[in-house]
């Protein structure tokens, strides 16, 4: 299993882009109950503000680098040059992998309208992936009954991959729950899907290598978004400076000579 950094509050994956594909994929050959966090800016400060939610991230099999922030803290803080893996790229792949490998796959969160466009989009183009399931829940608790329900329908569909579209932290804490229930890798792909299947726009190369998904997330949806990333973006900044300094101190960050080694806690925006 890929090694992880301590990246301010969450244990991070460290490797390049193709590991974190191959990985995930061979959890789903081998159907292990396991679940992947694509960790960015928001899921850091959550974690920062609620232990609960700290356990369920690091509990996770493996933790993507998903945005800029994340990837180039590696180099902040241990000296490591650090891929980053988003969402939007790793499920494209992760289908296209599927497919070579004959996986099933289900889809499960989102709402009614992005399951029936998901369902167009992969008919067309990914025609030879096998979708055992797809399945939106309804924006309330589920009883008890429907639980059992939609835990042993996603358990006997033989899927090897989950994706799990619910929003952070909800698809975190539900993959967590069923981790032992589920015989199959759980991928938490967030926002991922509607960008994939066209609904929205994904910002253009030279943002995403400047760190500036998130504002061109912002344009997008400034009424939702604007407060979200005032507060976590401004508790990002502030914890890293923080963290510098400490780590400065103590000799461990770029020029350290445990730079580069695995922390202690190995085990777009």
């Amino acid at each position: 299993m890929l090694a992880k950094e301590r990246i301010l509050s969450i244990n991070v994956s460290r490797g390049e882009h193709p590991e974190f594909v191959n990985s995930i994929i061979e959890l789903g050959r081998k159907k292990k109950s396991s679940y992947v966090c694509v960790a960015n800016v928001h899921m850091l400060v959550e974690a920062h503000w609620s232990g609960s939610f700290q356990r369920v991230v690091n509990e996770a099999d493996i933790a993507t680098p998903d945005g800029m922030p994340l990837a180039k803290s590696f180099k902040t803080l241990y000296g490591i040059e650090q891929d980053r893996v988003d969402g939007m790229s790793l499920l494209p792949l992760l289908l296209s992998s599927a497919v070579e490998e004959k996986l099933e796959v289900y889809f499960y969160g989102s709402s009614s309208d992005i399951i029936e466009h998901t369902k167009a989009f992969i008919e067309r183009e990914y025609p030879s992936l096998n979708v055992v399931g797809m399945y939106s829940p309804p924006f309330r608790y589920l009883t008890e009954a429907e639980e059992a329900a939609v835990i042993d329908r996603i358990a006997n569909s033989g899927s090897n991959i989950v994706f799990v579209a619910l929003g952070c932290p909800k698809q975190e804490q539900w993959m967590a729950e069923m981790k032992g229930r589920i015989p199959a890798v759980m991928v938490g792909i967030g926002g991922a899907l509607p960008v994939l299947i066209g609904l929205q726009k994904r910002a253009p190369q030279w943002m995403q290598k400047n760190s500036l998904e998130w504002f061109f997330r912002l344009l997008q949806e400034p009424r939702r978004l604007f407060k979200r990333y005032l507060i976590t973006n401004t508790t990002f900044l502030y914890l890293l400076f923080k963290e510098k300094i400490k780590t400065g101190k103590l000799d461990y960050g770029l020029a350290g000579q445990k730079a580069g080694k695995p922390s202690g806690d190995s085990d777009g925006y």
